[in-house]
């Protein structure tokens, strides 16, 4: 088993955490399902966040009983300290715990410091003078506000997206956290389903000690595959680099991630998605993406105003707009009958 410690926090887990966003898609009791079979399988490290509407509700009712066997985190999008404290408390409640082991901002504009004017790191600190909250985090879509965590020493853990399809700048955000005792949690870690070969992309982070994975976990067969990992985890293989060689040729540049910070659409476009079908329909089966729905949902790209918004929202700095109408046309065409 490998296990991993996130800097200077000393939380050492298995090198696999559970990502409890997708758990709010899915009934209570299959959750709780689901969360106690991660549990019994050698998982101890669960992600979720108070945005995450009942994640937090179903992983507080999965959890009772062992709750001084695992590290929770959660994360708050509070603008202000006064937020932060009603963010905190219902978390508590709906966590049924106590403490946050962790707890991060979840991804905001700018790096909370004391005496900002957000009150929001005082708030912090002060919970977790309160015993409320062990660790302190952060959580991020930008590199600048990531760079600027780190260097500000404030910070004991990162959450930053990170995978095989990572950028030199990436690479060195989290060279940066291990040369500063900071722990660093990688987020999509499969690219937001781009990355169809779980063990490859579990073999690329296995490289990097200081590295945790959380993988979004919704069905039964995706928790199973990566509890294999728990007693067997995968090497980095000649056959496994052929697959990131091949994925990153592939992918590299422009596309959408699917991360869904340029949402809501005023006029209701399904942005996160259709702004990456062009990649989705050929890397998954494809039938999911022909549906009468996903065509209507595509059809309403139709309606864009460019108002912009998602462009100036987006975090990569994609031309959101373009991007859409590319995947569009590309769209039409398949349906037409092109061979993709």
């Amino acid at each position: 088993m490998v296990e991993v410690t996130l800097g200077k926090t000393g939380i050492t887990v298995n090198k696999n955490g559970f990502g409890a966003l997708p758990v709010q898609r899915i009934p209570k009791e299959d959750a709780v399902y689901l969360i106690k079979k991660a549990y019994e399988g050698g998982i101890t490290f669960f992600d979720t966040a108070r945005n995450y509407t009942d994640s937090e509700e179903k992983l507080g009712a999965a959890l009772e009983g062992i709750r001084d066997k695992v590290f929770v985190a959660t994360k708050t999008a509070a603008k202000t300290g006064e937020k932060f404290r009603e963010d905190l408390e219902i978390s508590l409640k709906n966590l049924r715990t106590d403490h946050v082991d962790l707890y991060q901002f979840h991804n905001p504009s700018f790096c909370p410091k004391p005496g900002d004017g957000t009150g929001l790191y005082e708030a912090m600190l002060e919970a977790k003078e309160q015993g409320r909250v062990r660790h302190i985090g952060i959580t991020n879509h930008r590199l600048s506000v990531a760079m600027e965590a780190i260097d500000s020493g404030l910070y004991e853990t990162l959450q930053f997206p990170f995978c095989y399809l990572a950028t030199d700048k990436d690479l060195e955000l989290v060279k940066r956290c291990r040369e500063a005792g900071m722990g660093f949690i990688a987020m999509k870690a499969l690219s937001g389903g781009l990355i169809n070969n779980s063990r490859a992309a579990y073999a690329y982070l296995a490289q990097f000690d200081n590295v945790l994975p959380i993988w979004g976990v919704q069905r039964e067969r995706e928790l199973d595959e990566f509890l294999s990992y728990v007693g067997n985890p995968p090497e980095m293989t000649d056959e496994i680099r052929a697959v990131i060689d091949k994925d990153r040729e592939e992918l590299l540049g422009e596309f959408c991630r699917g991360c869904g910070y340029c949402m809501p659409c005023p006029v209701g476009i399904e942005i996160n998605n259709c702004a990456r079908m062009s990649l989705m329909i050929r890397r998954a089966p494809s039938a999911a993406w022909l549906t009468p729905d996903a065509q209507e949902k595509m059809k309403k790209i139709e309606q864009c105003l460019h108002c912009n918004q998602c462009k100036g929202k987006c975090p990569y700095n994609l031309d959101t707009p373009a991007l859409l109408e590319k995947n569009l046309k590309d769209y039409q065409e398949i349906l037409d009958g092109k061979e993709y």
